[in-house]
């Protein structure tokens, strides 16, 4: 607030109303895994904004949502590049006794809960596609 950047204390006030919201809905304090995936979840919000911005040639309210994007990225953990994801499901895969692309739900399932906040849903549901296929 000193620094006067306004559009990181309206990215991080969203952030915290978000919070305070599944507070809310909870009836109860967040755990730090819980409000990782608040922000997580606003992240994600941000990145089909973007898409949805540049589909629709406005590209300032594009620039804006990736700044925010940016900004909510620096507190959330480290995102697994492809080739990490990769690793884990392939872990994953064996552990289950996963054949082919019918078993990509229950794969789906193990390897989310061990991914939880540290990759993009979307991408592993691609990576893990990708795998059983082959």
């Amino acid at each position: 607030m000193k620094a006067r950047d306004e559009l990181r204390v309206s990215t991080i006030r969203l952030a915290l109303s978000a919070v305070r919201n599944s507070e809310i809905d909870r009836r109860r304090e967040l755990t730090d895994e819980e409000v990782t995936e608040v922000l997580a979840r606003e992240s994600k919000r941000r990145r089909e904004a973007i898409e949805g911005a540049e589909k629709a040639r406005r590209p300032d309210v594009a620039d804006r949502e990736r700044s925010e994007l940016e900004i909510l990225s620096e507190y959330l953990p480290r995102q697994l590049s492809e080739e990490e994801i990769e690793a884990i499901a392939r872990e994953v895969i064996a552990e289950t006794g996963a054949a082919g692309p019918k078993d990509r739900g229950r794969v789906m399932g193990a390897l989310m809960q061990r991914l939880r906040g540290r990759a993009d849903g979307k991408m592993v549901g691609q990576v893990v596609e990708r795998i059983l296929q082959s």
